[in-house]
């Protein structure tokens, strides 16, 4: 799997959708504190994350990722759980229902979020407190067998840079997003193209948009790639938020069609390494991807 994809004739690589999504689309509610990583402490729920990690790598996914984006020690110290037994084998557990799931067909990533609230910039801890969650968990990581981690839905420069430098220090191999809000600014107000420059000086190998929605994902990636010249990726959220959600979750907002219609527009304009979706994206928007491009790619002859 190569990521130097800035050039629109080669097809991208299609990423999972919203694993939480399909845990809701499951039956299985997703809420605070302990969001989707509760699916870790039981068999019965363990299968139910194995068999949304399947269904997307049914679908197309070559990369699936793993259940630890609340497998981090602010989350796991605040929950019930008991402390004489660590952590850290829940982080093991998540990324061994993925690999079980994965099998040969699809490379498994981990899943490094933000330490406290990935819509409030204004709770990101201190850079202390940030170096040791981050450092715990990429170590965690990269002890389960690991070589690509996915630093995702970063709201704040500060907090991307201590999290990335976490996972290049135990030999993992970042990729770096960001969830924006408007004119191609991170929820912070930051520019994304700064953040970009920071954590691609660090040596990031690829960066992306993730959880922002499909209205923001465009101007977003076009600030990316003024600032950026390698590897691109995003997985947009396509839930509707203005609706009050149900049983199984806010409703899609966005469906797999114009999805992939879309992402058709950015990879004929910036040139995108990967594509996939976040929060609503289900496994049938999965396969809308990997169907659309390999049977389409944009600025081919085909």
């Amino acid at each position: 799997m190569s990521t130097s994809g800035r050039s629109p004739h080669h097809p991208p690589t299609v990423v999972d959708g919203g694993l939480a999504t399909g845990l809701e689309h499951e039956g299985e509610p997703v809420v605070a504190p302990w969001w989707s990583a509760k699916c870790l402490l039981a068999g019965p729920r363990r299968e139910l994350v194995r068999r949304v990690h399947a269904a997307h790598v049914d679908a197309g996914a070559a990369i699936i990722t793993a259940n630890t984006f609340r497998c981090n020690l602010r989350t796991l110290r605040g929950v019930d759980l008991d402390p004489g037994s660590g952590y850290a084998w829940m982080v093991h557990a998540a990324v061994g229902v993925a690999q079980r799931a994965a099998g040969p067909r699809a490379r498994v990533a981990g899943s490094v979020g933000p330490a406290a609230d990935a819509y409030r910039p204004d709770l990101v801890p201190s850079d202390d407190e940030l170096r040791e969650e981050h450092r715990w968990l990429a170590v965690e990581l990269s002890r389960s067998g690991l070589d690509l981690v996915f630093v995702e839905t970063m709201n704040t420069a500060r907090e991307a840079v201590i999290a990335t430098e976490a996972v290049l220090s135990t030999g993992l191999e970042p990729w770096v997003s960001f969830v924006c809000g408007d004119d191609g600014r991170l929820l912070s107000g930051e520019p994304v193209a700064e953040a970009a420059r920071a954590v691609s000086g660090l040596g990031a190998t690829a960066l992306g948009v993730n959880c922002t929605t499909p209205e923001r994902t465009g101007p977003a990636l076009r600030a990316l790639r003024e600032a950026y010249d390698g590897p691109l990726f995003a997985q947009p959220n396509v839930e509707d938020r203005t609706a009050a959600p149900t049983a199984e979750g806010f409703p899609v907002g966005v469906s797999p069609e114009a999805l992939a219609e879309a992402f058709a527009g950015w990879h004929d304009e910036v040139g995108l390494a990967a594509v996939g979706g976040c929060c609503g994206a289900t496994a049938e928007h999965v396969a809308a991807l990997a169907a659309r491009f390999a049977a389409h790619p944009v600025g081919s002859d085909a």
